[in-house]
């Protein structure tokens, strides 16, 4: 169960007329990737979040292990998961990928990020914009630069961003103890019409659940039922809505990243890495201003020519989430056989994890660096299938 940490009583101090160099909302993998990236820039960055750092998981905790490496989290790593496994009701497909996926305890995860910071942190709800500055629950907040990753409500942009009229997902999960060793995903209409459900085997624990594309469709039934079909108890539920589309990165004065941007794949839904990675690059914007190299309105328009120039890889994406669904099971079935052949594997894989890719981390590069000249994913050419095969991680770790 959610432990939900909020200040009660004497501790909920009023915040009213505080200031910050940065003011980042929102303490989850997009806030802590900006504050971690203004570590050592001598700014006083304030986080603030309705929750204590770490509390309140929303996803299966599951990311591409050279990002964990790389952003110093390897330590909260439950289990590696070097395959994926799909199926449909005509049969099923296993890929041993070029990299592995490592499914992660959330709020080691992110106090361990948070550890790499040198932010000032409060426990504060977000309300929106008021007479130039964040107000929240415990009152106006003041800062020149300030960053919205508090998810996909956009709650600085002062725009309605609601289910269903929002393009947003919506997904489901329980956590019941079990295990596995493959990230098994399923491709049924019978199970849900629009979307997919899954299996994260994490150490002792196995994440199950079922994402919709359609926000008018319910997923607790069909979350149910699939945690039913492998035998295990639906408990301790946990859910959210998703973005599947890019949204604008800077409007108004302020950057916005993670969910709040729609920095979360199509089609698969993932989030995690997307948030790191714009996470960076927001806060490499950021220290360009503090340190007097460019202008506020610069590094705005920087980070929102970064963004947007993903769009086309966004925009692939969202048209298989659109085409995938509507495929004759038969012919999806087919399909994924034929890209079971492990050189195309190792081609798709290597592209999805191209788009946002960890060597970023470790590059001397600006928001503002043209994606051509972005490092691309070596696929495993030797027959290695190694997790940092190709990567260049040795180069791009996070200090210890």
């Amino acid at each position: 169960m959610t432990r939900r940490a909020t200040l009660r009583g004497p501790e909920r101090t009023s915040l009213d007329g505080e200031s910050a160099d940065v003011l980042v909302c929102g303490a989850s993998f997009a806030g802590l990737a900006v504050a971690r990236e203004l570590a050592g820039s001598g700014a006083d960055v304030l986080l603030v979040d309705r929750y204590q750092v770490g509390e309140r998981a929303t996803s299966a905790c599951a990311a591409p292990r050279p990002w964990l490496e790389v952003m110093g989290v390897a330590g909260s790593i439950r289990q590696e998961i070097p395959c994926m496994s799909f199926h449909t009701p005509h049969g099923s497909v296993r890929y041993r990928l070029p990299w592995s996926w490592a499914a992660f305890d959330y709020r080691e995860l992110c106090q361990r990020l948070f550890d790499q910071t040198d932010a000032r942190f409060e426990i504060a709800t977000v309300v929106g914009r008021r007479e130039g500055g964040v107000l929240t629950d415990r009152g106006l907040l003041r800062a020149p630069l300030v960053v919205d990753a508090l998810g996909w409500r956009r709650v600085l942009a002062g725009e309605p961003n609601q289910p269903p009229h929002a393009p947003l997902s919506r997904g489901l999960e329980v956590h019941p103890d079990g295990g596995g060793r493959d990230l098994d995903v399923w491709i049924e209409r019978s199970l849900v019409r629009y979307g997919y459900g899954w299996s994260v085997p994490a150490g002792g624990e196995q994440r199950v659940g079922v994402g919709s594309y359609e926000p008018r469709d319910h997923v607790r039934r069909p979350t149910v039922e699939l945690a039913a079909r492998l035998a295990r108890d639906p408990v301790r539920y946990q859910g959210n809505w998703f973005p599947h589309r890019l949204r604008r990165a800077a409007q108004d004065g302020v950057f916005f990243a993670g969910d709040s941007a729609g920095h979360c794949f199509p089609l698969s839904g993932e989030g995690i890495r997307t948030a790191f990675y714009f996470g960076i690059a927001c806060g490499r914007e950021l220290r360009s201003v503090l340190s007097g190299e460019r202008a506020k309105e610069e590094a705005l328009r920087r980070y929102a020519r970064f963004s947007a120039s993903h769009s086309r890889a966004f925009g692939l994406a969202l048209r298989l989430q659109w085409l995938v669904p509507r495929l004759p099971p038969r012919l999806l079935t087919f399909a994924l056989r034929v890209l079971g052949r492990q050189a195309l594997v190792d081609h798709a894989f290597g592209w999805y994890l191209d788009q946002a890719h960890p060597a970023f981390i470790g590059a001397d590069r600006s928001a503002a660096t043209p994606r051509r000249e972005m490092p691309l994913y070596a696929a495993a050419t030797s027959g290695s299938h190694d997790a940092s095969a190709g990567v260049g991680l040795s180069e791009a770790r996070a200090p210890s």
